[in-house]
């Protein structure tokens, strides 16, 4: 009986490196790139890939990584989703010249395998300070907002700075700690910022191994063993064809419209529709396009670090702009609005992450758009207030018509395409052109004009 059970566990252990090596050594390796800033769109892109490489069957999935870091909560979606993948993902920073910096490095600790090419680096994981707070403010029960560029926090910035620090610096090391690479440094990239070139990271074990490129990687990774949903797996990647994974229309959609400044564009176009919709109802086009456009760009904010202080600022902008068109007040409201717009959009997006901030000069040219219209409306109120008036009563006053029956005394004139009942102290022929010169009630006095050649 003891030898059957021995005979079964060793039997159990053979299938279980079967299974592990066959799940390492698929046919291919599919290849996808982690360039520029880190954000929902990347996410989305990572947990795409993953899926696919576990549908296909791929030996390994590689992330070629040249980044300067990116949102927290992107990250850390990221790092979920290759620990919980059944496919080696090997994190590769690379060609020459590239960095994983900041979010990055969480990234490339979490790959099963850290790998980098000469003539790049990687560090600089200190959280960045959150709307120009130190440490920010991140909601209650939510994880940190934002390892970013990489600027040191001072020592004794505040209670909020250090938990903010604290956090990071536990979470690299605990992620280095599962990988069994250097943790002393992890924790020393996120309290001092610290980076490290390629030769560094190999010498002092914060990455696994240095490669030229793809086909060297593959090469150095042959043999090498990784831990994969808590079993030990050899790769055997000798073989491998390499598969560039291009994203999806979804994703690629995702990455366009969560660029803040395609957001703020969407949200301008979708207010400004409405708007003139509102002003001339049965438009249509506008109204839809306002619509799908304001929609675009709330799905697109609620996916980024937003102050909710810039949101409101900028509403209070557009209601005084809009109520300067409508209440003119001969620049008061309009002056305030801009001012309120541009200010609301300095802060909107609440990080300070590269690749998540507002164009400054987007910000200036909505502006300057902004002022040139309120200009043109003060403009266009002022000629109104000094223009005589044109409509009701006064408007009949030194209006031209037509006699239709002779006069003095009572007769009948056509003015401004109506016949009224008018009266004349002096002879007019039918169809003589006459001018009003008072009124009595419902009955119009006229007169011949000044000049016999007015119509």
């Amino acid at each position: 009986m003891r030898h059957g059970s021995a005979a079964g566990l060793v039997l159990g252990a053979a299938l279980a490196a079967a299974a592990g090596a066959a799940l390492a050594s698929g046919g291919e390796a599919l290849v996808i790139p982690l360039e520029g800033a880190i954000g929902p769109a990347t996410s989305a892109y990572m947990a795409d890939a993953i899926a696919a490489a576990e549908e296909r069957g791929a030996g390994l999935l590689v992330l070629r990584m040249d980044t300067p870091g990116g949102l927290d909560t992107a990250m850390r979606v990221i790092v979920k989703a290759i620990n919980a993948s059944s496919v080696p993902v090997v994190g590769f920073v690379a060609p020459s010249g590239s960095r994983a910096a900041s979010a990055g490095t969480y990234i490339l600790y979490a790959c099963h395998v850290a790998a980098m090419a000469p003539g790049t680096n990687l560090g600089a994981a200190t959280p960045i300070q959150l709307g120009g707070l130190p440490g920010g403010s991140p909601e209650k029960g939510q994880p940190p907002d934002q390892p970013g560029a990489g600027e040191a926090s001072s020592s004794g910035g505040g209670v909020e700075e250090d938990k903010l620090v604290n956090d990071a610096a536990a979470y690299l090391r605990s992620l280095a700690q599962l990988r069994g690479r250097n943790a002393d440094w992890a924790e020393l990239a996120v309290r001092s910022a610290a980076s490290l070139p390629a030769e560094e990271a190999v010498r002092l074990g914060v990455v696994d191994l240095m490669a030229t490129d793809l086909d060297d990687l593959l090469a150095r990774l042959n043999g090498r063993t990784v831990r994969l949903a808590g079993a030990e797996v050899t790769l055997a990647t000798e073989g491998l064809s390499l598969v560039n994974m291009a994203p999806g229309w979804q994703v690629r959609l995702l990455s366009i419209i969560s660029n803040p400044n395609v957001a703020y564009i969407l949200m301008l176009i979708g207010i400004y529709g409405l708007i003139y919709e509102f002003s001339n109802p049965g438009a249509v086009l506008p109204g839809v396009v306002g619509a799908v456009a304001l929609l675009l760009a709330l799905y697109a904010f609620q996916l980024l670090p937003v102050n909710y202080a810039g949101v409101a600022l900028m509403l209070l902008g557009l209601a005084l702009m809009i109520a300067e068109a409508f209440v003119p007040s001969f620049g008061a409201l309009g002056v305030g609005g801009v001012a309120s717009f541009v200010l609301g959009s300095l802060i909107l997006i609440d990080t300070e992450v590269p690749g998540f901030g507002l164009s400054i000069p987007l910000i200036l040219t909505f502006a300057v758009l902004s002022s040139v219209l309120l200009a043109l409306l003060i403009g266009m109120s002022l000629q109104a207030h000094r223009r005589p008036v044109v409509s009701g009563a006064e408007q009949l006053m030194r209006s031209r018509g037509l006699a239709i029956s002779g006069f003095p005394g009572p007769g009948v004139v056509r003015l401004h395409g109506e016949v009224w009942s008018a009266r004349s102290q002096v002879p007019i022929a039918p169809g003589q052109a006459v001018k009003v010169v008072g009124r009595d009630g419902l009955i119009l006095l006229v007169a011949p004009p000044d000049n016999p050649e007015e119509a």
